[in-house]
């Protein structure tokens, strides 16, 4: 087993997706040394996303603590945002133009209106509209829209230009970027987590580990059972179309058709990104044609111009689902250790408030705020999280 050159770094991140790479990009902005080891950084579901930052139209019974967080992260997203659009010279896309929730039937109307209940109770903000009025907004909606709600607060962000400013950020402060997976995570009794073993057989030296590596996480090898995190692959195909030199939509469009939910979210390129399946399939990431196929006919039942642009990417990628839904933050049992894995569906969103809390967490500090209930000890006999 070799070494890894240049001594250890302050901070190794396990996991190079946003979560990884944001992570990183706050430990290295706080002085620490850092590398980040992914095979594929960037590629995985935070490739695949649609990058919607949607807290109301995300709002669901039973979820109170995980929408206080997901609101914590969209109130940062556009200082996070400026920021490393400064820091890298790079766009992110940021677009505060609202997201628009359409029905096509009476029974789609109803599940919006139960819907709507949820998300005043929650805080959220929307507006009741008819189907004309979500017709003046958005023309190349179908004449079957028979209401809709408008969520102003509800926005997007384009998650592929986020990984490549992240990159950018770390190249500039000296952040080391592995393309490798780690295989394990070597633990001794008295200093807790110090290595982690790369596929390559290099034994990689760090002060802490932070293992962000989506629905991977709970295959790092080396970890002790209590700080296995509970983690799953919940399996999202999505679609890209483009439609160049014309705007088909002005804003996110979501659609609750016959009790499955699909978005249509435009890019300022000409871009709609169109998901997202969420199936329970293991590890695999085939796309299918009846996805394909059961996404273009919904999304074209809702938007009939879709059916004359081209279908540019279809792709699935697998999310981290965790048994509440809910992330998982912060220090680990063994020493060394923290997590910052189980985003499910909300990966861009929390992306911030992620990289706040572990930054906080790296510095010795506790969890604080909506995030301080998303400790991993929760899923340990019932124990509860303190901030």
């Amino acid at each position: 087993m070799k070494a890894s050159p240049g001594g250890a770094s302050d901070v190794v991140v396990v996991g190079g997706g946003l979560i990884g790479l944001a992570v990183a990009w706050r430990a290295a902005r706080d002085g620490m040394s850092v590398a980040v080891c992914d095979p594929a950084i960037g590629q995985g579901a935070s490739w695949a996303a649609a990058g919607m930052l949607g807290t109301t139209t995300e709002a669901r019974w039973g979820e109170g603590p995980l929408h206080a967080l997901l609101r914590a992260s969209a109130v940062a997203w556009p200082e996070f945002a400026a920021e490393l659009e400064a820091e890298s010279g790079l766009e992110v896309g940021l677009r505060r133009d609202g997201m628009l929730t359409v029905a096509l039937d009476a029974d789609d109307h109803r599940a919006l209106l139960e819907a709507l209940d949820v998300q005043r109770r929650l805080g959220g903000e929307a507006e009741e509209l008819s189907g004309r009025d979500c017709r003046a907004l958005e023309p190349s909606l179908s004449p079957r829209a028979v209401a809709g709600l408008l969520h102003p607060g509800d926005h997007q962000v384009d998650n592929r230009l986020v990984v490549r400013a992240l990159r950018a950020v770390l190249v500039r402060r000296g952040v080391r970027l592995c393309p490798q997976a780690v295989r394990q995570l070597r633990i001794s009794p008295a200093h807790g987590v110090h290595q982690a073993v790369l596929e390559s057989g290099e034994a990689l030296p760090g002060g802490r580990f932070v293992l962000a590596a989506g629905c991977h996480s709970a295959q790092v090898g080396g970890l002790p059972p209590e700080d296995v995190p509970p983690v799953r692959p919940v399996k999202g195909q999505i679609l890209r179309l483009r439609s160049p030199g014309r705007q088909v939509l002005a804003r996110t469009v979501r659609v609750p058709y016959q009790g499955r939910d699909i978005y249509i979210v435009p890019r300022a390129t000409g871009e709609i990104v169109v998901g997202a399946t969420v199936e329970e399939a293991g590890f695999d990431t085939t796309v299918t044609a009846g996805a394909v196929f059961d996404l273009l006919r919904r999304a074209v039942t809702a938007v009939p111009e879709l059916a004359e642009v081209e279908l540019s990417e279809a792709i699935a990628r697998l999310r981290p689902g965790s048994p509440d839904n809910g992330p998982i933050l912060g220090p680990a049992v063994t020493p060394g250790l923290l997590l910052a894995t189980g985003h499910f569906r909300h990966g861009v969103l929390l992306t911030p408030v992620t990289a706040e809390a572990l930054g906080d967490a790296l510095a010795g500090r506790p969890v604080s705020g909506p995030a301080a209930a998303f400790c991993s000890a929760r899923f340990r006999d019932g124990a509860l999280c303190h901030g």
